[in-house]
């Protein structure tokens, strides 16, 4: 006799099938509510670093490295050709204005100047005997005037005698006529020797002051000449260091060649480069200061090179006040250039969050620091130390400043 078996009920019977069922459901609700909902991270609040949002100050200012040069430089040239005879300064010397720094030596020159010096001599002789001839024949000219004048009035005494004599009948009229035509004669001599005596002394008024300037001119001439001398030692322009000197004894320089270079050490400028985004920024008289040895010295932009080189423009700076010890041709410093008045702002701390956001959002923490979501902000200024926020926070909000690098793309930390 068969017996009736009993079926389970539906529940009992696919009980494990209907549990995994609803594991899996259970499972599909949690990851697509993951998948929708923030993605959060865990974070250590110990490893980030957290800056409060503030209102305070706000200075631009840039930071850049300068490096310390001197003010004047001048370039050292030969003035005349020559072989260098002599070094006096090594490089690296101090040396004060006009101290010798080579001698160089020309033959050539000292051939030129005795040339020079022989012909000033036979311009010399040639003068006096030009001068001889001139008063030589001023003296046969006043000679012959001063007879003349004396035969005149004798001729005259003459006349007037034999006008007389003509007149009680001793001098006939031919006679008084011949007395008459001789003493005209000689009044028409008189006048043209008078006449050419005066010329004569202001044509040798001009020929003597002709003479006097070829002779000025032959003097100068030598005198140039010997002043080249000079120019054959090479002389300190300025007080300063001798930074080099690149010629060798017994070297030939050619006139305006560069053998060197002097460096006013009294002054020093700090040059930098500064980046080509604030070309526009930057002019002159705009103050800088460096901090060395935690003490301030003001400085000052006193010029400004446009031209751009690497994406890079160079200024130059100048101290205002006093200038820090132990100042060297070479050495580096901080600057902060200043690009205009403090003013009131809200800020929060530099830090490289800006490197993974461009300053368009940041990581805010809630009031008991255990939570920090992602918040939307606006970045305007900065400097070295601080960025100006224009938007999405206000005083007192805690933020994180440090490296978002190993957070991806997490929209919540959740801190430990």
């Amino acid at each position: 006799m068969d017996i009736q078996i009993k079926k389970k009920p539906f529940l009992l019977r696919y009980k494990y099938y209907i549990l995994g069922a609803a594991v899996l459901f259970l499972l599909l609700i949690y990851l697509l509510g993951a998948s929708v909902g923030p993605s959060k991270l865990r974070q250590d609040i110990e490893n980030l670093q957290i800056s409060e949002v503030k209102e305070g100050k706000f200075l631009e200012y840039l930071d850049v490295e300068g490096i310390a040069q001197p003010k004047l430089t001048v370039k050292l040239n030969s003035l005349e050709s020559g072989i260098v005879e002599r070094i006096v300064a090594e490089d690296g010397s101090m040396l004060k204005k006009g101290d010798t720094i080579l001698v160089l030596i020309n033959p050539e020159l000292l051939r030129t100047i005795d040339d020079e010096r022989d012909n000033l001599e036979k311009q010399r002789i040639s003068q006096r005997e030009k001068l001889l001839q001139m008063e030589q024949k001023t003296s046969e000219l006043k000679r012959s005037t001063m007879k003349t004048v004396y035969d005149l009035n004798r001729l005259s005494k003459q006349y007037e005698l034999d006008k007389e004599e003509y007149a009680i009948g001793i001098r006939s009229k031919a006679q008084l006529d011949v007395s008459a035509d001789e003493y005209a004669y000689n009044q028409k001599n008189a006048r043209l020797l008078l006449e050419e005596l005066k010329q004569d002394s202001a044509k040798n008024a001009i020929q003597r002051d002709l003479l006097r300037n070829d002779m000025e001119r032959e003097e100068k001439k030598y005198l140039r000449s010997k002043e080249r001398l000079d120019n054959l030692v090479v002389r300190a322009p300025i007080d300063g260091q001798l930074s080099f000197l690149n010629v060798i004894p017994g070297e030939r320089v050619n006139a305006g060649t560069n053998i060197g270079e002097q460096k006013e050490m009294e002054n020093m400028k700090v040059t930098a480069a500064v980046s080509e985004y604030y070309i526009d920024r930057i002019s002159l008289g705009l103050p800088a200061s460096i901090t060395y040895k935690n003490e301030k010295y003001p400085l000052v932009i006193s010029k400004i090179n446009p031209e751009i080189k690497e994406r890079n423009f160079d200024v130059d700076f100048l101290f205002t006040d006093k200038v820090p010890d132990n100042v060297r041709i070479g050495k580096t410093y901080r600057l902060q250039i200043e690009m205009g008045q403090p003013e009131d702002a809200l800020v929060i701390n530099k830090g490289n969050f800006y490197q993974s956001t461009g300053g368009q959002w940041i990581f805010k923490l809630n009031k008991d620091k255990t939570r920090a979501v992602r918040t939307n902000i606006v970045i305007g200024r900065q400097n070295p130390l601080q960025y100006e926020v224009l938007d999405g926070l206000k005083p007192g909000d805690q933020v994180i400043i440090s490296g978002y690098n190993n957070f991806g793309d997490v929209q919540e930390l959740v801190l430990e």
